[in-house]
């Protein structure tokens, strides 16, 4: 399968169109070893909350392919459908071709337009991370029902409200109803799977779409994998679903009117994606 048939290239994945062969017309999705974090005294600190690429982690492309394939069968076994066909290598994956939710810029001949390339949905079990720094107010940890929030993905993600997306006619409010109600039904999903593991999903973000040959029904596209949840252990909720001991997990900062926050109980995606594969 030639390289020149590249599509996209974002941090975790290549996307490439299919020429030849028994997949013609679909698109073949390769992970990377590549890992977005920060970086901590001078060390790369691996973390999927973030949106910078700080390194590699040999073998990882491979871990999120199989993460995802396991994640992907188990939707469509509770009937939810995605845009997964197959997965034909340890890092190689056939899907469906999709075209994520987007918008073209309709005053693209003015400087500084772009258009809507496509959107990401975040769901959080819990308020930490990009949550708890917007909004300090909130007790760390506490549980947040599975808050769902669009973000327009690219370099630097950016927050954008649904009165926003209905009012650009970026989406319509049953669209934004059915993409809330999805991304809650599959974080449901995945987080009860931890669960039974052991574990706790803190949080993660899923990316919707079409099909490009289906019937325009909004779908889960891109991946599930390492990449886009963040997991806990010892996660120990009282009666409302409040973790009660994020005052020994959760460290804070503020440096220069900078907020950080990290949970020293997450789980690294090297240690948990053994359990699904």
């Amino acid at each position: 399968m030639a390289e020149d048939n590249l599509i996209y290239s974002g941090k975790s994945k290549n996307v490439y169109n299919i020429s030849e062969g028994p997949y013609k017309g679909k698109y073949r999705l390769v992970f990377k070893d590549e890992a977005t974090g920060y970086i901590e005294n001078g060390k790369p600190v691996f973390d999927p909350g973030y949106d910078t690429v700080v390194g590699e982690i040999p073998g990882k492309g491979a871990i999120a392919c199989r993460f995802a394939t396991y994640f992907f069968k188990l939707l469509k076994e509770k009937g939810i459908p995605s845009h997964y066909i197959d997965s034909v290598k340890d890092n190689e994956m056939i899907v469906e071709p999709a075209n994520p939710l987007s918008m073209p810029a309709f005053s693209a001949d003015m400087p500084g337009a772009e258009p809507l390339m496509n959107l990401e949905f975040t769901w959080r079990n819990n308020a930490t991370g990009s949550f708890w720094r917007r909004y300090p107010f909130v007790r760390p940890c506490k549980n947040i029902h599975k808050v769902v929030e669009a973000w327009t993905k690219g370099d630097n993600d950016i927050l954008i409200t649904f009165e926003a997306l209905e009012e650009t006619e970026a989406m319509n409010r049953e669209e934004i109803n059915a993409s809330v109600e999805l991304v809650k039904n599959i974080a449901g999903i995945v987080t009860q799977e931890f669960a039974s593991k052991g574990l706790h999903v803190i949080d993660g973000k899923f990316e919707l779409g079409r099909l490009k040959y289906g019937d325009g029904k909004i779908v889960i596209i891109d991946e599930i994998s390492p990449d886009v949840l963040r997991v806990c252990k010892g996660y120990s909720p009282d009666k409302n679903g409040d973790c009660t001991v994020y005052s020994e997990c959760a460290v804070s900062g503020l440096n220069n009117g900078k907020r950080t926050i990290k949970n020293k109980n997450q789980v690294a995606a090297a240690d948990f994606v053994n359990i699904f594969l």
